[in-house]
């Protein structure tokens, strides 16, 4: 866990950089795809459990929803400052930390004798969690040969992606079988594993300069964001689309597991399945917009979710499977759009844009997924249909207004942690 740091008088250039087809190169994508799984697979293996969190702990729909819901609300506030701590105490070493350490939590997580307690711990997982994503992105983009950056992110977002369905496969799966509590211990268990595998794997820094942390000047650099008329639309599209995505996940599996389903947890696990559409619709819907213009295409995505929404509020099995894939697909692909879209009217602040766009993208789970459980608890699934109609539909009118916002000209997009998807 050693940090090299080079000295701010040495020419970076003389450094080598990582380029594929190298051994350097396999061992560091190794090392991403490894995280990438470990970290979204911890933060979501809650999501299919929340039923058997209300059985164990006799807690209501909106009470479960909170061991995801604080999990990413303190992820979301401490992502804003994950990247400043790195630039001072270095970049392996903090994401080495954040993954062995939240890895431990989650394994602790399966042996907490009360709701209370269990909610403490997702809690302090929110905070160590932060540590790798931004900071991973980082690491790519100083450490890499610019011909190889791209497949470099790649490789982490396909491990993030593969992880985040593969959490919530596993521990739904598992608890079917063996109960939760081992679910979500077999969960912690491979983030141990894939702690071990990035430490020993990933290549030290070597274009790391240390960087005194000097809080007036990291808050100061945020300022200047907000001066732009299309970035806080977009960072309120982000919140409203993770929001209503992560609400209809975290109650799906209420109301199939009950009548007239009654579908078995393993079932319900496997469902999750379909955010393989996401890796398609993410990249589709991105390179549609890149031809034809964000503003001509992201509001196709709102309409694609909300008559998704519609659709789950029908009764046959299949038509409600296809509304989940309608929301899932139009979800990834709003994503997409909107997170490029960020980088591209951020300028030179795109660091600072990302954090406040993967805030309130956060922020956005954290809040409305939670608030769901409310419209569950009082009108059944149809209440939390309404409610995510509700912010679909508002991201579908600031989408038309962002439709009239005059373009930037003369900028070029380059990839940011976030325009390369933050996976959900």
């Amino acid at each position: 866990m050693r940090q090299t740091v080079v000295p701010a008088s040495t020419d970076m250039d003389a450094v080598p950089y990582i380029h594929h087809g190298t051994p350097a190169f396999r061992q560091t994508n190794l090392a991403l795809f490894a995280a990438g799984f470990a970290t979204f697979g911890l933060l979501y293996c809650v999501q299919p459990l929340m039923p058997e969190f209300s059985q164990h702990y006799g807690v209501s729909e909106a009470g479960a929803a909170m061991s995801l819901s604080l999990t990413t609300g303190v992820l979301a506030v401490a992502m804003l400052f994950a990247g400043g701590l790195s630039d001072a105490w270095g970049r392996k070493s903090i994401m080495v930390a954040s993954l062995l350490a939240s890895a431990l939590l989650v394994l602790v997580t399966a042996v907490m004798p009360n709701w209370t307690a269990l909610l403490v711990v997702r809690s302090l997982l929110g905070l160590t969690l932060s540590g790798l994503p931004a900071v991973a992105m980082t690491y790519v983009s100083e450490e890499m040969h610019p011909d190889s950056v791209g497949l470099g992110m790649g490789l982490y977002i396909s491990g993030s992606a593969v992880g985040g369905m593969g959490g919530r496969l596993i521990s739904g799966v598992i608890a079917d079988y063996f109960g939760w509590h081992v679910g979500v211990a077999t969960v912690g268990v491979i983030g141990v594993l894939a702690a071990l595998i990035f430490w020993r794997a990933l290549p030290p820094s070597r274009h790391f300069v240390q960087q005194p942390l000097h809080w007036r000047t990291f808050l100061g650099r945020f300022s200047g964001i907000f001066h732009d008329r299309g970035l806080p639309w977009l960072f309120a599209e982000g919140f409203l689309l993770l929001g209503a995505f992560v609400t209809v996940y975290n109650y799906l599996g209420y109301r199939l597991l009950a009548p007239p389903y009654n579908l078995s947890q393993t079932v319900v696990g496997l469902i999750f399945g379909i955010y393989l559409i996401g890796t398609f619709s993410s990249a589709w819907m991105g390179h549609l917009a890149g031809k034809l213009g964000r503003r001509k295409v992201l509001w196709t995505t709102f309409a694609l979710m909300l008559g998704g929404t519609a659709l789950t509020m029908t009764e046959p099995l299949l038509l409600v499977m296809l509304g989940i894939v309608a929301i899932t697909f139009g979800f990834f692909g709003g994503h997409s759009i909107v997170s490029s879209w960020v980088g591209r009217r951020a300028g030179a602040a795109k660091a600072q844009a990302a954090s406040v766009y993967l805030f309130c993208y956060y922020m956005g789970s954290s809040i409305a997924g939670a608030s769901g459980g409310l419209f569950y608890a009082s009108h059944g699934w149809n209440g939390v249909a309404l409610f995510v109609g509700v912010l679909v539909l508002a991201g579908l009118l600031i989408s038309l207004w962002l439709f009239r916002l005059p373009p930037l000209v003369n900028v070029a997009t380059l990839p940011t942690p976030m325009s390369r998807g933050a996976m959900p």
